[in-house]
């Protein structure tokens, strides 16, 4: 079951019912496994409990490192680096992400550097470089159009390439007029 009910146009944030991701924390309640873990980080995340979101995504990624595949362990990775960047840290976030999307493209694991992209797309996005914002969704776009992904996918990053564009003239008119 998918949680995420859209994105809203303005912030690229995922658009979820709160009732529904809290029913669903109290499902999943201490499990200590890998998949558990990543998804109550998730959910803290867009509930906006970040720092407990911060705490278990530190966690998730150690269990990754300690007994997961080096995919678990990106997965993790990129997941504690949207942590980050909803808490504000956006360098620290689009650092974090550059570094998996330059291991994921090394391996030609593309499903997880589309991930990792889209991220970065949105820290970048949150911290106003539309033009570094604009680039990791086109290729996002590309990368999910090579797969196949499933419409919904390419929908989204249709629609945040769409959300920078419509951006990008105001931060430039800013520029002109300061």
């Amino acid at each position: 079951m998918s949680y995420i009910h859209g994105y809203d146009p303005e912030t690229l944030r995922e658009v979820v019912d709160p009732a529904e991701c809290r029913y669903r924390l109290a499902e999943i309640g201490p499990q200590r496994s890998l998949p558990a873990l990543l998804e109550r980080v998730w959910l803290l995340k867009v509930l906006g409990e970040l720092d407990e979101a911060l705490t278990i995504s530190e966690q998730a990624v150690r269990v990754a490192r300690m007994a997961g595949t080096r995919k678990d362990l990106l997965r993790a990775r990129v997941l504690h680096a949207t942590v980050q960047q909803y808490r504000g840290a956006f360098a620290a976030a689009d650092q974090e992400l550059s570094t998996c999307i330059e291991e994921s493209d090394g391996q030609e694991w593309t499903s997880i550097t589309a991930f990792a992209l889209q991220h970065r797309g949105k820290t970048r996005y949150d911290a106003g470089d539309y033009e570094g914002a604009r680039r990791d969704f086109k290729r996002l776009l590309s990368l999910r159009q090579e797969m196949n992904a499933p419409d919904d996918q390419i929908e989204a990053a249709m629609a945040a390439v769409e959300a920078v564009e419509r951006r990008r003239p105001r931060s430039s008119a800013a520029v002109v007029a300061g």
